[in-house]
């Protein structure tokens, strides 16, 4: 039996990461695909600088051993020039990387001009002096910026401008060790250049495609969530109210023919309400869709006129108890005042379609730390036991298609509240649905209502 291959890595598609199939390739085995500029001048920024500001330290220290083996004249001139012209180079990379990096990257040239600067210090220097180190930094920038092809000619370029400076100091004491160890740096430092560039690629790369799957898993939570939120607003809203509108117009058909006119005319009167409703949940849907809001609505103002409607299109008694302190009056959100005021409607539904109340109060208090409302009723209950979000009997009512209940847990983790459905207290029937908000801050009330 062959061995079990080793997993690949995921990799997203269309990346610079898919572009090579099979385990990850070795640091050092070819070059890694370059990805967006972007990502080269962030992943070589750190690096880059500190080689350049170790090569200002060096030029800086060996332009006098320079200045000083040059003879009077054109060639003193000619190496202070080179020696100004590489520290100012370096300092401007250092200095200025975002704006000279992608040059140096675009046009290796610019690379060969610098290499040509220091030659001539290193010339009249001797490879013995601090400028010989000068002749590792380009080998390690070049296979930090170019790969392995760049690494390899300015490494070639850099050995024999160190030999033709052997050369000139070979009667020196300590030239041919210095010009053989410096030989083997640059060949080490090449290929530590291009190991590090590769490494840093292949990392941005790989944080790109990470990012790209966060930001795809982002948007995927954001829809679910939506539509979890269109769900319930459907259901809250225009589906009830057309469901209601469907029974109303079928009774009114199946009684037309017995119905006197007066009847006749408030059962139609019924469902052209029933019509205009479903029409105006509609627009309050569609400017929510479109991220446009109505003006600021007042918690006790909306359940209050809530209260009443339910009370009219029912005919059950329905109360609503309040603070009677106005300047307690708590100011909340539009969308808490929506979610709280959605939530009280549903209760109230369930209260007159499935548990058959004939009584229903809700109860609005400002506490210490929390505003609680309560929708209690004295129909038939959920049975023994509360009903919290995080419940199984919450679950079994979800796999029944209790929409309903599933929409009130889902509006209350939504505002930060505690949901709590109860039956009433043992000997009395009904149902407590008990909604926990935090504190919200009191305001006063205008002046026109301290006036009323």
């Amino acid at each position: 039996m062959p061995p079990a291959r080793p997993p690949r890595p995921l990799r997203r598609p269309g990346s610079p990461l898919a572009t090579r199939p099979g385990p990850w390739p070795s640091a050092i085995e070819d070059d890694a695909p370059p990805p967006s500029l972007r990502i080269q001048l962030s992943a070589l920024q750190a690096l880059c600088r500190q080689v350049f500001g170790a090569r200002l330290a060096v030029i800086a220290l060996g332009v006098p051993f320079a200045m000083s083996g040059a003879a009077d004249g054109a060639p003193r001139y000619a190496v202070l020039a080179a020696g100004v012209l590489g520290f100012m180079g370096s300092y401007a990379m250092l200095r200025d990387w975002e704006r000279f990096g992608p040059r140096v990257l675009a046009h290796p040239t610019l690379m060969g001009l610098d290499l040509l600067v220091g030659s001539i210090l290193l010339l009249t220097a001797s490879p013995a002096s601090p400028l010989g180190y000068v002749a590792v930094c380009t080998p390690l920038l070049a296979g930090l910026l170019y790969g392995w092809r760049g690494a390899g000619v300015f490494t070639g370029l850099q050995i024999v401008a160190l030999l033709t400076a052997y050369r000139a100091w070979e009667t020196r004491p300590g030239s041919a060790s210095s010009t053989a160890l410096l030989a083997g740096f640059c060949v080490a430092a090449g290929i530590i250049g291009v190991t590090l560039r590769n490494l840093m690629f292949r990392f941005g790369s790989a944080t790109r495609a990470l990012a790209e799957a966060h930001a795809d898993l982002a948007v995927r939570d954001a829809v679910e969530s939506e539509r979890a939120r269109l769900a319930r607003e459907m259901h809250d809203s225009v589906a009830k109210t057309l469901h209601g509108l469907a029974l109303s117009a079928e009774a009114l058909a199946a009684t037309a023919d017995r119905t006197d006119p007066q009847t006749l005319r408030h059962r139609a009167e019924e469902v052209a309400r029933a019509a205009r409703r479903a029409a105006a949940e509609s627009r309050t849907l569609l400017h929510d869709l479109r991220g446009t809001t109505g003006p600021g609505t007042d918690l006790l103002v909306e359940l209050d006129a809530l209260v009443d409607d339910f009370r009219t299109r029912t005919g059950l008694a329905a109360t609503l108890r309040t603070d009677p302190d106005p300047l307690r009056r708590p100011a909340l959100a539009d969308r808490v005042v929506h979610e709280t005021a959605t939530i009280v409607a549903e209760a109230l539904e369930n209260a007159h379609r499935h548990a058959r109340a004939t009584h229903v109060t809700v109860t609005v208090t400002l506490a210490a730390e929390a505003l609680a409302v309560s929708v209690t009723d004295d129909g038939s209950g959920l049975g023994t036991g509360p009903v919290t979000p995080d419940c199984a009997r919450l679950a079994a009512l979800r796999a029944r298609g209790r929409f309903g209940l599933l929409g009130m847990a889902e509006r209350a983790a939504a505002l930060g509240a505690a949901l709590r459905i109860a039956p009433a207290p043992a000997g009395a029937p009904g149902t407590t649905v008990h909604l926990t908000l935090p504190r919200p801050v009191p305001r006063p009330l205008p002046e026109a209502d301290h006036a009323r």
